[in-house]
């Protein structure tokens, strides 16, 4: 029985799509992630988009923005996303995004993966709209003064 994506569930499965070789970019994990996910009922894509979107939204703080362009920002956080132990140790400790910022470390096929899952379910492009933007700089208590 498939039950509703929590953060548990939702790390979980990124967990077992990641390749075991480096995969420097996440394109091997953000198409194993799609496979699995267009094979899932469509409210699984839709909780994991929700998922994806509230852990990037949670990354997007001015003390990790480095002085990152948008775009890059936005694809480093994805790098971080790309796997819990990173993710939870950035938000213990703002210092371990550094060397993501500056080596950049970019994961950016991880951010269309619910689209291109919804797109292959359903046949139409994803107007998507959850509930946390994660574009840069949308998280308005993260980079208040």
């Amino acid at each position: 029985m498939l039950t509703r994506i929590n953060e548990d569930v939702f790390w979980q499965l990124i967990e077992d799509c990641r390749p075991t070789e480096p995969d420097p970019d996440a394109e091997v994990l953000a198409a194993t992630l799609t496979e699995r996910l267009a094979y899932s009922p469509l409210w699984l894509v839709i909780d994991f988009a929700e998922q994806l979107s509230w852990a990037l939204y949670r990354l997007d703080r001015k003390e990790y923005g480095h002085d990152l362009s948008s775009d890059a920002f936005l694809y480093t956080r994805a790098a971080v996303v790309a796997g819990r132990t990173a993710f939870d140790s950035v938000l213990q400790d703002p210092a371990a995004f550094t060397p993501y910022a500056i080596d950049l470390i970019w994961a950016e096929p991880l951010l269309y993966t619910p689209d291109r899952a919804y797109e292959r379910i359903t046949g139409e492009e994803w107007d998507r709209d959850t509930r946390y933007s994660y574009e840069s700089c949308s998280n308005t208590e993260g980079w208040a003064d």
